[in-house]
């Protein structure tokens, strides 16, 4: 008997409730049970059809849940708040497929480190990982160690941040050139096309933080061709680094009136502004709503933010790794991209 299948996310009951009928009634067709109109047995097979379904899907359900299978995750989360969602997002995937015995086994880092991410997805390999979920560090020995387990069976899903030239099966996460343009079209409405600007970027070798600043400055310089970038330094991430390459670029550049915060760090670039008294004559724009960078708008200093939905991406990434145990089907090369949310501090 299926209990609880799911079709890409439905239920039966989702099921009887499009086609106008009973779950019993779903049951019977599923299960071959007969005493179905023909033309009500159509109009449920059809539906199921739609949605992807195919007749052999609850034996594929038996054997992932005799197999037990584990999903590796790997995030850079250590020192970086923004993780805590996309974790939380993980463990709810885990906690709604437990019934297929389905668990995820999480690693950290901190930072970007090429040795360690080789080290620890060595380690969860030997954990007998079914699928490797992976903030992966855009480096070719990272890109050739996925294409390693793929040849070995393990599909590799990129979560937050997409690789080059990977052999990954599919990319779950923001647009993140799509997102960069967002904050140049926020920047122009804040500052009227007028600003001295100082940008706090990204990690070089991460793929979306280097398409979030192309997109961002390339759209800026179509739409407000009067703000000057004056300086750019890196936040490398962590919020004490921000703090001191922030406070260094304000007192080389005293007129910067602009922050563009690309990735973490936002709360040590405003530590840098509060701590030199510029608060008064400063605005910044930024990226996601952790807890310190609401406290900053709140404070009025952050005046706008773009949010990338971290929790989705971490239940997407671990469904996205479920189906392709249940299905079978290729993923390769998909995105599943979560929508850019501007939040200002009255939609909080």
């Amino acid at each position: 008997m299926i209990s609880r299948l799911e079709v890409f996310g439905m239920t039966i009951k989702e099921i009887a409730q499009l086609c106008g009928v009973s779950r019993g009634t779903v049951d019977r067709v599923l299960n071959h049970r007969g005493k179905v109109k023909p033309e009500t047995e159509a109009l449920i097979l059809r539906t199921i059809h739609r949605m992807g379904y195919t007749k052999n899907i609850a034996g594929k359900a038996l054997t992932v849940r005799k197999s037990a299978p584990v999903f590796g995750a790997l995030v850079s989360s250590e020192g970086n708040l923004f993780f805590e969602d996309v974790i939380a997002g993980f463990r709810k995937a885990e906690e709604e497929l437990a019934d297929y015995g389905v668990t995820v086994l999480l690693k950290t880092m901190r930072g970007y480190d090429v040795g360690r991410q080789l080290m620890l997805i060595d380690e969860l390999c030997e954990s007998g990982i079914a699928v490797l979920i992976i903030q992966a560090i855009n480096d070719e020995r990272i890109e050739q160690r996925i294409r390693s387990l793929a040849e070995k069976g393990i599909a590799t899903i990129t979560v937050n941040t997409d690789i080059e030239n990977s052999c990954r099966v599919c990319y779950v996460g923001s647009d993140y050139t799509s997102g960069g343009e967002t904050a140049a079209g926020l920047m122009r409405l804040i500052t009227h096309g007028q600003a001295n600007l100082g940008v706090v970027t990204g990690v070089n070798t991460l793929l979306g933080h280097v398409q979030r600043l192309e997109g961002f400055e390339r759209h800026l310089r179509e739409i407000c061709p009067e703000i000057r970038v004056l300086d750019r330094v890196s936040a490398m991430d962590d919020m004490e680094h921000s703090y001191r390459m922030t406070l260094e670029m304000l007192r080389r550049h005293p007129e910067i009136d602009t922050l563009f915060v690309t990735a973490s760090g936002t709360f040590g670039a405003c530590r840098a502004v509060i701590e030199l008294d510029r608060e008064k004559n400063m605005q910044v724009v930024a990226f996601d709503t952790v807890p310190s960078t609401v406290e900053m708008m709140r404070r009025g200093l952050v005046r706008a933010v773009v949010c990338q939905q971290p929790f989705m991406q971490g239940y997407q990434a671990v469904r996205a790794a479920f189906d392709i145990l249940l299905t079978g089907a290729s993923k390769q090369g998909e995105q599943i991209i979560m929508e850019n949310q501007i939040k200002i501090v009255e939609n909080l």
